[in-house]
């Protein structure tokens, strides 16, 4: 499955520099006078159009990093500049606004609305932040289209396949035109056709000139990525870039 390539697929981001640009960021997790530092002084620079997967055993802090990234949480020192915002220092409604306009999510549980029909839930995104409802109901079918689901946006979630209730996610995450899709485990709960499927998406995507970074544990699915972050103890571990098809 490839996405609809007939219609110009929602822009990319309209940053000159980097996406994502963290420095030294740490984060320490105080429980009474236990401390733990979960990130203990990241760097990291991904620029618009990158493909990043980012890998780590449990405990290593990628889902710290991915919580960071997505402005769900916040760093205890050290900043992020996201499209070149700096969002180390925002309040939590400010942190709620970009991250509707943003940053697209992408999860593992997909996170639909059983109750929602495929164009409704794609919607969702924009009618928090204001778009009005003629509007919200054609980008939402126009981007559903794109994934490959034109003929599926009166279905609801427990009307469709693995493998199309992901591509609901994706063109959900899509439709607010993004400058950063941040995928946390979205091939997990999929079989191997449906995960082919939005690995295909992403491809796609990543041709089309969208940001993608990857949160996954498995290493079929970070081959896919043009570069992968490992993660141990909280520090990048490595950082390597495919070329040629190898990974140096």
């Amino acid at each position: 499955m490839t996405l609809d390539m007939t219609a110009p697929l929602p822009t990319a981001g309209d940053t000159a520099g980097p996406v994502i640009d963290i420095s030294e960021v740490r984060k320490v997790y105080k429980t009474g006078a236990l401390e733990v530092e979960a990130l203990r002084g990241i760097t990291l620079r991904i620029e618009q159009g990158e493909y990043v997967a980012i890998m780590g055993p449990s405990g290593s802090g990628k889902s710290t990093l991915m919580h960071i990234l997505g402005c769900l949480d916040v760093a205890t020192t050290g900043t992020y500049l996201l499209a070149g915002e700096d969002v180390s220092g925002l309040t939590e409604a400010e942190l709620a606004v970009i991250r509707n306009r943003r940053i697209g999510f992408v999860f593992q549980q997909f996170n639909l609305l059983p109750s929602l029909t495929a164009w409704r839930n794609v919607e969702l995104p924009l009618c928090y932040a204001g778009v009005a409802k003629a509007e919200r109901k054609q980008r939402a079918i126009e981007v559903l289209a794109r994934v490959g689901l034109g003929d599926r946006v009166e279905h609801k979630p427990t009307e469709l396949s693995g493998g199309q209730q992901s591509r609901v996610a994706l063109a959900r995450a899509l439709v607010n035109k993004p400058a950063l899709i941040l995928a946390d485990e979205p091939t997990g709960a999929l079989d191997s056709k449906s995960t082919a499927d939005v690995l295909s998406v992403f491809a796609d995507l990543h041709a089309a000139g969208h940001t993608i970074v990857l949160i996954t544990h498995e290493e079929d699915v970070a081959e896919h990525a043009e570069r992968t972050v490992r993660l141990h103890d909280g520090l990048i571990s490595s950082d390597a870039r495919r070329t040629g098809g190898v990974f140096a």
